[in-house]
C-alpha cells in the first residue's frame, strides 16, 4: 500500500513533553510542565459546570454546526453567525483551510520560524511553502508580500507569533493588508489575543469587514483553559466561512467541548483575573532573566522565548533532570534558546531556581 506523497518526509508534531512520562522515566514526584502554553489557573468554574451537565448526554451525538456555540460567539463579537466556523482548536481549522483552498502546484506564505501546522498542513495537501524568515523575531511583512506570486493562496500571520512571542503592530499589519491582492488569503491566527491589553496590537476582527479575503482564528485552549477539550473558532466572510464548512467533518467538536466554550465565554471576569497574573507572571521571569544576563524577546502572549546562548537541547534535558519541562528551542527553530510558558508564582520560582542551577553547572 502506498500513501500519499506529500506525506512521506512529514516530521509527526511532537507537543510538550506529558508530566506522566517525565515522572516514569526520571522517577520524579515533583514535576512541572511550562512547555504547551496552557493557562496554570485551569477554566472557569462556569465551564467546568457546563462540562457536568453537558456529560449527562454524553450517548448523545452533538449539534455539529455547533448552534448554540456559534450564536454565543455571533453576540460576543457582533458578527453574523455565517461569519463562524467552529473546530477541535483553532488547528483543526488550519487544516480545513489547507483542505479546502490548496492544491499541488499552489504556494502558501508563511514565517519562519512560526507555528509548524502551517507548513505541515500545506505539504499534506501538495502545496509549495514559501517561507520568509522573521526579522528580529517579528514577521517580516514587507517581505512576505513581496514574496506573493500569482501562484499564492494563503499567507499565514501568526500574531502574536509561536515560539518568538512577538506581535506585528496595527500599522505594519494595514499596510500588509493594503499590499495583498484580494484573491489570497490572510489568516490572522490569534490564538493569545485574550492575553494582550496592548494598544499596538491589532484586533483582526477589525478587518474582515474591509477584507473579505481575511479569516481570524481563535481558541478556547489558551487563555480559556480548555486545552483538553478541543475546541476554537473562526470568523471571517461569510463566502469564506462557507467554503471552509464544505471539508468540516460532521461532528468535529464535542457536546461537552460546546457547552465547556459557551460557559467559558460568558466568565470574562475568569479571563481579566488570568490576563493580570499572566502580566505579573512575565514581570517576574523577564526581571529574572536581566538579573541572569539573558536576553528574550518581549512577551505578549503567555510564554517567553529566552535566549540562554548554549545548547537548548542540552538546557532542555538538564531542566527536565530537575523536574521542570519547557520547550527546547533546538524544535523550535531557535537552537541556542528555550521557551516557557507563564505559570503560577511558584512555578516560575521553582523554574528560575533550575534555570540558575543548570547555567552555572
Amino acid at each position: 500500500m502506498q500513501p500519499k506523497s506529500t506525506i512521506m518526509d512529514l516530521p509527526v508534531y511532537q507537543p510538550g513533553k506529558p508530566i506522566e512520562d517525565v515522572k516514569r522515566e526520571l522517577g520524579l514526584e515533583d514535576v512541572i510542565k511550562l512547555a504547551s502554553n496552557e493557562n496554570p489557573y485551569g477554566c472557569s468554574e462556569r465551564a467546568k459546570q457546563a462540562m457536568i451537565a453537558a456529560a449527562e448526554q454524553a450517548y448523545l451525538y452533538p449539534d455539529g454546526a455547533g448552534h448554540e456555540l456559534v450564536q454565543a460567539l455571533s453576540k460576543f463579537y457582533n458578527v453574523k453567525s455565517e461569519q463562524i466556523i467552529i473546530g477541535a482548536g483553532s488547528d483543526n481549522i488550519i487544516t480545513m483551510i489547507s483542505r479546502a483552498y490548496l492544491v499541488p502546484g499552489d504556494e502558501t506564505v508563511m514565517a519562519t520560524p512560526s507555528f509548524s501546522q502551517y507548513k505541515h498542513n500545506a505539504k499534506v495537501e501538495g502545496a509549495t511553502c514559501v517561507e520568509v524568515p522573521l526579522k528580529d523575531g517579528t514577521h517580516d511583512l514587507e517581505a512576505m508580500a513581496a514574496a506573493i506570486t500569482d501562484k499564492t493562496k494563503i499567507v499565514w500571520v501568526c500574531n502574536p507569533n509561536n515560539p518568538s512571542g512577538t506581535i506585528v503592530t496595527k500599522s505594519r499589519l494595514e499596510q500588509f493588508l493594503g499590499k495583498v491582492p484580494k484573491h489570497v488569503l490572510v489568516v490572522l491566527d490569534e490564538a493569545y489575543c485574550e492575553y494582550i491589553d496592548d494598544e499596538e496590537y491589532p484586533n483582526g476582527l477589525d478587518y474582515i469587514g474591509e477584507y473579505p479575503n481575511v479569516i481570524v482564528l481563535r481558541t478556547f485552549s489558551k487563555a480559556y483553559g480548555l486545552a483538553a477539550l478541543r475546541i476554537g473558532y473562526g470568523i471571517g466572510s461569510p463566502e469564506v466561512i462557507r467554503t471552509i464548512n464544505q471539508v468540516r467533518e460532521p461532528f468535529n467538536t464535542t457536546r461537552i467541548s460546546q457547552a465547556a466554550a459557551c460557559a467559558a465565554l460568558a466568565d470574562q471576569d475568569f479571563i481579566a483575573k488570568c490576563r493580570e497574573l499572566n502580566r505579573q507572571g512575565i514581570d517576574y521571569l523577564t526581571r529574572q532573566f536581566e538579573r541572569l544576563g539573558l536576553r528574550y524577546y518581549p512577551a505578549y502572549g503567555n510564554f517567553i522565548l529566552v535566549h540562554v546562548e548554549r545548547d537548548a537541547k542540552d538546557i532542555f534535558e538538564r531542566l527536565l533532570r530537575k523536574g521542570v519541562i519547557v520547550r527546547g528551542g533546538h524544535t523550535l527553530g531557535f537552537p541556542q534558546s528555550i521557551r516557557v510558558t507563564v505559570g503560577t508564582r511558584e512555578q516560575n520560582e521553582k523554574f528560575i531556581l533550575a534555570l540558575e542551577e543548570v547555567l552555572k553547572s
